[in-house]
Formats: structure tokens, C-alpha cells, sequence
């Protein structure tokens, strides 16, 4: 199993961006996905998570502003985060679980500036 995660970058604030995570060795369609980021000092926290069969929850920082979604044909699933802000600066990772082990991607920077 491997997940990669891409599309992030740097973005002023207010500005919005598009993670995607790209699943390869897995039955991609049957798994949930999760994404986490982790900022500078701070520890990992669920951002968004989204079902096998698409229903999605969020963190209450991004509730509004982060949507995550999922394209099992593409065996990718996405984050699109909009009305970013600094607070959103961070490592973000996508993970899913297969055989009852957790597997993650590498991880994207994500820098909102002022």
C-alpha cells in the first residue's frame, strides 16, 4: 500500500488550494481516508475524514472552508481548502487503513502567508 500526497504549496491568506492523495496496492474504493495535518510544535490532528461510501466529517477549524472528497476510479481522494488562513499552516497527510493497519502518505507543506 502507499499513498501519495500532493498539491500543496504557498498561499496568501484567503487564498485556497487542492491536496490530492493517490493510492496505489489497496482496494481503493472500500477504504476511508483521512487527512491530518501537523503544524510547527503541535501535534497531528484529524482535519477531515471521508468514508468509502463518501460521507465526510471535519474538524471544527475547517467546517465551512475544507472539503473533502474522493474519486475511487482515480483511486485519489482530495482536499480542497478554501478562505485559508495562517492557522492552517502545516504538514498535511493523507492515511487510510487497510488490513487493520494505518498507512500514510509522506506528506505536503502547506504555508499560508499574511
Amino acid at each position: 500500500v502507499q499513498l501519495q500526497a500532493s498539491g500543496g504549496g504557498l498561499v496568501q491568506a484567503g487564498g485556497s488550494l487542492r491536496l490530492s492523495c493517490a493510492a496505489s496496492g489497496m482496494n481503493f474504493a472500500i477504504a476511508a481516508v483521512d487527512w491530518y495535518r501537523q503544524a510547527p510544535g503541535k501535534e497531528r490532528e484529524l482535519v477531515a475524514a471521508i468514508a468509502s461510501g463518501g460521507s465526510a466529517n471535519y474538524a471544527d477549524s475547517v467546517k465551512g472552508r475544507f472539503t473533502i472528497s474522493r474519486d475511487n476510479g482515480r483511486r485519489r481522494a482530495y482536499l480542497q481548502m478554501n478562505s485559508l488562513n495562517i492557522d492552517d499552516t502545516a504538514v498535511y497527510y493523507c492515511k487510510t487503513k487497510v488490513w487493520n493497519r494505518d498507512f500514510w502518505g509522506q506528506g505536503t507543506q502547506v504555508t499560508v502567508s499574511s
